[in-house]
């Protein structure tokens, strides 16, 4: 038993120790399969740790986007009803700027291709930018006030909050700027570009040349064709509801002045711009006056009529003020203030009686231009023309009548002045006749008389046709008087009768059937008696002594011998040639203008002298002319002696020259009278 127990304890122990080392070998295994697990999982967390980082990062942006869902319940729900009204107006929004967009192609063409078609599509552009203009601010405002509850309820997170906002007020300053990036500012600038082409190209200066403004009737510039106007009117409406009618009307004013101005180039208008420094008198730009009253009527029927009637065509839907406006610039550059200031410069020239009939003639220029001034400047846009017109007219009417009214005084004044010394016809009576005939005859009668009727009125004076005739009729009397004075002035009687005979038949001759002749009646008459009163004393006086010197006395009837008749033909002769030379040296520089008066007068001394002394000469010549000195005695020929007595009183060209626009001086003498001498002045 002993044993038994003894083997019993001894296989315990035996036991025992083999259940230890299965122990130590699970717990070996599982230290081991440790610490593999320990290296995989540590392998494991290297490798997470950058995804870690990751997740570092994306965190924020986790916790923003399921921050909504921590938001309360009625928020998440209300929010959904803000977008849906915010979205409908703004996806409209973007549906017409996508439209606008596609309009840029169409607008950024050539409107010539297809003028309709692209200020209908304009049209669309305009009404799509007011669509923008009306409902862009309304959809900005729905999804301010989405931004707006987001934030209040912190439905969404700050940093998106803060791009949106910036995304806001990005969209309300291109609301407050340019909707369409510019486009219809583009369009708008090639609609005026065509506007000013079409214009360009059918605005064609009229051709022609001063020789063109004789009696044939100038033809106006023809007006733009029909389609033409169409396609203005067309542009004008769109660029007026642009707000662009100025730069329109300053185009069509650029254009069309510059057309005007072309036509009248022709016509050498440079004389509208001299002063009254570059000339003397009005005499020396006569010719330029003369012109000014066809270039006006030219330029007004004409050349500002048709331009009156296209403005009007043109510019007729946008009413009386645009067009007339529009006119009134074109006229003004074009150059009527330009013809005006030319009428207003010869006013302010100095005062002479030629001077009274040029204002004549610019005031009947201006009168028979009067309706159409009235019709075409009459409006409000006109007032500069128009006050530069009624300033012209003034000035004209004023020195027109100071002038006449002045000449009598003038006239009276000369006669201080002593008479020419060779006995012609002094300037002033041959200036005062024609001019007296002039203002008397139809071209300036009915001028002047309306000119005195309109200036007496303005004074509140009446007026009667008798004070102009009267006047006239006094100016005369004055110029009969001078003669008077005149005649009485010379010392040598021969020359005081020539005088008179001079000028009493220029009087008669040239008021013999004129109307200043008529009025004066039988008095007229009395010239021509004058004449031939002073024509016999004249010859009675002068050339009709002469033939005393040829006596046959003592000649028939001496005895004394033929040496004794020589010597007393000699000295006969001798005193004949005397008297012959002195006479025909003092009266070779006396004029008589008059021709028929002239040869008259010459062919009566010759008629007074010639015979006698062809007489003399054959009888008692050869008495002479056998002597060694006969060229003393013999000195003329018949032949000569006549030839000689025809050439008297010619006169000389150089001197006597056109007596109706004689050039003033400071010292007129027997001319022109000098109104500069009065105190007054044109006003």
């Amino acid at each position: 038993m002993a044993g038994s127990s003894s083997c019993s304890v001894s296989g315990s122990v035996s036991c025992k120790s083999d259940s230890g080392i299965e122990n130590l070998i699970c717990a070996s295994k599982s230290l081991k399969l440790s610490l593999e697990k320990s290296k995989s999982v540590g392998l494991a967390l290297e490798k997470a740790g950058p995804r870690l980082d990751e997740i570092r990062v994306r965190l924020p942006w986790l916790e923003s986007a399921v921050r909504p869902i921590r938001a309360e319940k009625d928020a998440l729900v209300a929010v959904g009803g803000h977008i849906n009204r915010a979205v409908g107006p703004a996806a409209a929004v973007l549906k017409v700027f996508d439209a606008v967009h596609g309009l840029e192609k169409s607008l950024l063409s050539d409107p010539r291709i297809d003028l309709p078609g692209y200020l209908s599509v304009l049209k669309r552009l305009e009404e799509a930018l007011r669509f923008l203009g009306d409902n862009c601010g309304l959809a900005i405002q729905w999804l301010d006030d989405i931004v707006e509850y987001l934030e209040d309820n912190s439905v969404a997170d700050q940093v998106y909050l803060k791009n949106l906002k910036k995304e806001l007020e990005n969209l309300k300053e291109s609301q407050n700027g340019d909707l369409d990036g510019g486009l219809l500012d583009a369009a708008l600038d090639k609609l005026e570009n065509e506007f000013r082409l079409l214009l360009t190209d059918n605005s064609v200066p009229l051709p022609m040349s001063s020789d063109s403004l004789g009696d044939q009737p100038c033809i106006a510039p023809s007006p733009l064709p029909v389609s033409v106007v169409h396609k203005l009117q067309a542009i004008l409406g769109r660029l007026r509801a642009n707000d662009r009618l100025d730069k329109c009307v300053s185009i069509y004013v650029d254009v069309r002045s510059s057309n005007v101005r072309a036509s009248l180039q022709a016509l050498n208008l440079d004389y509208l711009e001299i002063s009254v420094s570059e000339f003397n008198d009005v005499q020396s730009i006569e010719v330029y006056i003369a012109q000014w009253g066809k270039h006006l009527e030219f330029a007004v029927k004409h050349l500002f009529e048709a331009e009156y009637k296209l403005c009007n065509d043109v510019f007729e839907r946008l009413g009386l003020d645009v067009w007339m406006g529009c006119f009134s610039k074109i006229a003004a550059q074009a150059g009527i203030l330009a013809f005006l200031q030319f009428g207003k410069t010869v006013t302010e020239s100095k005062k002479d009686p030629i001077k009274l009939l040029k204002l004549l003639d610019i005031f009947a220029s201006l009168n028979k231009l009067r309706l159409d001034f009235n019709r075409l400047f009459g409006g409000d846009a006109c007032v500069e023309i128009q006050n530069l017109t009624r300033e012209l007219i003034k000035s004209v009417i004023d020195g027109a009548a100071e002038i006449f009214w002045e000449l009598l005084v003038q006239v009276e004044l000369q006669r201080q002045n002593p008479p020419p010394p060779d006995g012609s016809v002094p300037r002033l009576v041959s200036f005062i006749t024609d001019y007296c005939n002039k203002l008397l005859g139809d071209d300036y009668k009915p001028i002047l008389t309306q000119v005195l009727i309109i200036h007496r009125s303005w004074k509140r004076q009446s007026f009667q046709e008798k004070l102009l005739v009267n006047e006239i009729l006094n100016i005369l009397k004055a110029v009969e008087l001078n003669l008077e004075t005149w005649i009485k002035a010379y010392d040598d009687p021969m020359l005081s009768s020539f005088f008179a005979m001079n000028n009493h038949w220029h009087l008669f001759k040239h008021l013999k059937g004129t109307k200043l002749g008529d009025l004066l009646g039988d008095s007229l008459k009395e010239h021509e008696q004058y004449k031939d009163y002073y024509s016999t004393t004249f010859l009675r006086d002068s050339w009709g002594k002469l033939p005393g010197h040829l006596s046959r006395e003592g000649l028939i009837l001496f005895s004394g011998g033929r040496a004794t008749a020589r010597d007393l033909v000699k000295k006969r002769l001798k005193k004949f040639n005397e008297v012959f030379d002195d006479m025909y040296s003092k009266q070779s520089g006396w004029i008589m203008v008059e021709r028929d008066l002239r040869e008259k007068t010459c062919q009566l001394i010759v008629q007074a002298v010639v015979p006698v002394y062809r007489s003399y000469m054959q009888n008692y010549g050869p008495l002479v002319e056998q002597d060694a000195s006969s060229n003393k005695y013999a000195k003329y020929t018949v032949q000569k002696l006549e030839e000689m007595l025809l050439c008297l009183y010619r006169p000389k060209p150089a001197r006597h020259g056109s007596m109706k626009s004689p050039q003033l001086s400071g010292k007129y003498g027997n001319g022109i009278p000098d109104l500069r001498r009065t105190a007054s002045a044109v006003v």
